[in-house]
């Protein structure tokens, strides 16, 4: 696997955890020094391990947003 390095940039919010302590958080990451964006993943209970997650820029971000807006939870 490829050596990468990641910065939380602003940790946003939590959504849940789980019974493991792992923490399904939205934060804002800096992926290999680039631009930050908006990361939606699991993390271990010390940012020692992460899981699969999705990245979105802010443009994705609203558009998302406005998806839910518009769906009847």
């Amino acid at each position: 696997m490829a050596d990468f390095k990641y910065e939380i940039v602003e940790k946003i919010g939590i959504l849940s955890e789980s019974a493991k302590g792992w923490i399904k958080e939205l934060n804002i990451i800096s992926w290999n020094n680039r631009e930050p964006k908006y990361d939606l993943r699991d993390w271990a209970p010390e940012h020692e391990k992460m899981g699969k997650g999705i990245t979105l820029t802010k443009e994705e971000l609203k558009k998302l947003r406005d998806i839910l807006n518009d769906m009847d939870l």
